[in-house]
Parts: structure tokens; C-alpha cells; sequence
């Protein structure tokens, strides 16, 4: 790793290369081209394929030798010491329907840490920028979380796993306790967005299973530099990059809405 890593020089150029991405998917919402299957529910198009060619090409320019992982190509294990985690298109079900709530996401993991972090609504016209120890940024205005103390005045988010029938028990018991001890719960489709959504106080948190590295990884700096604070349900539990499970929160609610996730169901 270079000794003379500036986080803030190569999180500039890695923003005007997110931004060129994110022409792509403004140009092509509701029309993505071919569409195909991952799973049941899990779709990805021609559009995800180009977004994600082009972020690899430019943000290798920015970082040679950098290694990737990436939703639509990657078969990596590890992080090495220089990675790029890219989502290029989170929210590919609302794209192909032409919904705005798609993301781009892309961090890069340094050494043992993320060092810098990116989220892109490309159609909402809204970027998330962070890099360790520099806060965080929306279209370069500091963002910080709510200040949200009383979980009956909150507004959380969750999403809903592609492996619906797997969670489906967890998915109900959680969303019933959600809805009664809060003001509300969202909903939009896109992990990348809900976090940058709880990074600038429009949500007091969020919760989801079964997410990858890439879904989450820009999200999780870009809270945690807001002033929030992330793990995994268990509020005692470290986040750890594609975790089985991820609470993100304003930091004050965090142990309560912890307790409404870990508390085992009524017999």
C-alpha cells in the first residue's frame, strides 16, 4: 500500500466516475435492455452489466493493480489490500420498472478498513461521498444522522431478502413489532439507498438479512462517519462485510432497536 494514500484526491476522481455511471442509468431506466435471472426474483440487465464494466475500467485507472469486487463478475474470497466493492445498479427490480430508488455503490477497502465510500441515486440527482475520518457528504454538504431518540417518533427501513420464503417468519414477526413502536417502516428496494438515507437523518435506522459486501459496504462508512452507528442485530456484534444480518441507526436508538430484532418470538 502506498504511504501516500490521499483518500480525498481519489475519492474526487472515483465521484466523477460514479457520476458517468450514473448517465448510463438515467438513459436507460424502464428500458434495461436484456433482462435475465439470477434467482426467482433476482434479476440482472444488460444495464448492470455496462454500469459495472465501465466503474471497473475507470477506477482501475485511479488505483493500478487494484483488485475488485463486484456484484455481476466477481468470484473473489478475500479482500486484499486494495479492493473495490461495487454494486453497480442496487435496485435492479425497481429499474427494470422504471421506480428512481436505484443506487450505485462503491467503496474501497484498504489494508483492514474501508477507507472511502461512495452512493449514487443517479435518478433522485443525490451523491453520497466518505472517506475514513473525513465525514460524510451529500452533494458536498456535510450530512449527519438524525437525532431521533424516542423510537415511537422514528421512521426505519428494512428490504426484503431475494430468499423471501427462507425469512418470511422473521421478515412478519420483525415488521409487526416495527410497526407498532414506530412512526413507520419503508420500503424502497434498494440497501445502498436506506443507507444513505439513515446517514442523513431521513431515517432514524434500518435493518436487513441476507446482504452482500457490496450492498452495504460504502453504506456502512458512510453512516458510521455521519455519526451512527452499525452492527448486526445483535447490537453487541460487530458488522462484519456480508454478515447475515445489518442494523444501521442514528446511534440513540440503537439498543432498543436491537432488543425488537433479537427478542425471540412469543410462545
Amino acid at each position: 500500500m502506498s504511504a501516500s494514500f490521499d483518500a480525498a484526491a481519489i475519492l474526487e476522481r472515483a465521484a466523477g466516475a460514479v457520476r458517468e455511471a450514473g448517465a448510463i442509468i438515467i438513459a436507460n431506466l424502464g428500458r434495461p435492455g436484456e433482462v435475465r435471472h439470477k434467482g426467482r426474483i433476482d434479476l440482472v440487465t444488460s444495464t448492470d452489466l455496462a454500469v459495472e464494466a465501465l466503474l471497473k475500467e475507470r477506477l482501475a485507472a485511479i488505483l493500478p493493480g487494484s483488485d475488485f469486487l463486484a456484484e455481476e463478475s466477481s468470484s473473489m474470497a478475500r479482500l486484499g489490500d486494495l479492493t473495490w466493492i461495487i454494486d453497480p445498479l442496487d435496485g435492479t427490480t425497481n429499474f427494470a420498472h422504471g421506480l428512481p430508488f436505484v443506487a450505485t455503490s462503491v467503496a474501497l477497502w484498504r489494508g483492514d478498513h474501508l477507507a472511502l465510500g461512495l452512493i449514487n441515486l443517479p435518478v433522485l440527482g443525490e451523491l453520497f461521498t466518505t472517506a475514513k475520518s473525513l465525514g460524510a457528504w451529500r452533494n458536498g454538504e456535510r450530512i449527519h444522522v438524525s437525532g431521533v431518540g424516542r423510537l415511537e417518533d422514528s421512521l426505519v427501513a428494512t428490504g426484503f431478502p431475494y430468499d423471501n420464503a427462507r425469512y418470511l417468519d422473521a421478515i412478519t414477526l420483525h415488521l409487526r413489532r416495527m410497526l407498532t413502536r414506530t412512526q413507520g417502516v419503508r420500503r424502497p428496494g434498494a440497501a445502498a439507498l436506506d443507507l444513505a438515507y439513515v446517514a442523513c437523518g431521513r431515517y432514524d435506522g434500518f435493518y436487513e438479512s441476507a446482504l452482500n459486501a457490496w450492498d452495504t459496504a460504502a453504506g456502512v462508512l458512510l453512516v458510521e462517519e455521519a455519526g451512527g452507528r452499525v452492527s448486526g442485530y445483535d447490537a453487541s456484534a460487530p458488522y462484519r462485510l456480508g454478515g447475515e444480518n445489518i442494523l444501521a441507526s442514528n446511534g440513540l436508538l440503537h439498543e432498543e432497536l436491537s432488543r425488537l430484532l433479537m427478542e425471540p418470538p412469543a410462545s
